[in-house]
């Protein structure tokens, strides 16, 4: 799906704002953004960066929103696309060794992205017939944590290194799906880093969770967000654009946020 239809189904959906966070690279959001304008859809420039806690050898995911300078964060996307495209080549080899698809047939699904992910090949294995669905038992025979046959992992920056540069470039910082990674402890670390935010709202937050780290969020002056988490057909479970969708407050309290923020700093 391109981003004029995305941008068309969150229009028809009557959502009043949508943010473009694509993983490590900031070409969707700003393309995004345009778009939106000309169907009169309020986008939410952004960027999910894909980070590693070192010090507990954790995956953590963190949100850049409103960036006053997307192209300070290029040097970063450009080092872990790098990486990606590494991992991604090996799993490639590692795959056409068990089943006899081509690299041009991953290419061709991977139309659009800036890069080749585990779904794409998954996709490609879809159409050659040695799979029905992108997750399920084969998935997990080549991409499960720790024991895929052909799972190669990407080297990512230290998320400490990540919130730094994300202010550095005038962005705000919001810690993704904290439940996801385990990031419970790394929550309260980068809190005192001066984090300006958590994801409240996420497919994959329970009702519990939602209100921990909406208390969490409120006893720490924190910005709350939310979304969809929206990876279309490339999603493990039916996920819609704008389910869950952030109460417009939220919405409100990041756009006054950064005016404050841009205030101060004028």
């Amino acid at each position: 799906m391109g981003l004029e239809e995305l941008i068309a189904i969150a229009k028809r959906r009557g959502l009043s704002y949508i943010a473009v966070t694509d993983h490590d690279t900031t070409a969707g959001a700003t393309r995004a953004v345009i778009i939106g304008k000309r169907q009169q859809v309020n986008v939410i420039h952004g960027v999910e960066f894909s980070t590693m806690d070192t010090q507990r050898g954790r995956k953590v995911h963190l949100l850049c929103y409103l960036c006053d300078a997307p192209d300070r964060l290029e040097g970063m996307c450009r080092r872990i696309g790098q990486s990606r495209k590494k991992a991604a080549l090996e799993m490639i080899r590692k795959v056409m060794r068990y089943y006899p698809i081509t690299p041009e047939l991953i290419v061709k699904c991977a139309t659009g992205s800036t890069n080749i992910y585990k779904q794409h090949i998954m996709h490609a294995l879809m159409d050659a017939g040695y799979a029905d669905a992108v997750f399920g038992e084969l998935y997990d025979k080549l991409f499960a944590p720790g024991h895929g046959l052909a799972l190669v992992e990407s080297e990512y920056p230290d998320t400490r290194d990540v919130l730094e540069l994300i202010h550095s470039a005038g962005g705000i910082a919001v810690l993704a799906h904290p439940p996801v990674y385990d990031s419970d402890d790394v929550l309260e670390e980068l809190t005192a880093l001066g984090l300006d935010g958590v994801e409240v709202w996420h497919p994959r937050h329970t009702e519990e969770q939602a209100q921990k780290y909406a208390a969490y969020a409120e006893a720490h002056g924190l910005l709350m967000t939310g979304g969809s988490d929206f990876h279309g057909m490339y999603s493990a479970e039916t996920r819609p654009l704008g389910s869950p969708a952030a109460p417009d407050e939220s919405v409100e309290f990041l756009l006054s946020y950064k005016a404050r923020l841009k205030k101060q700093n004028a």
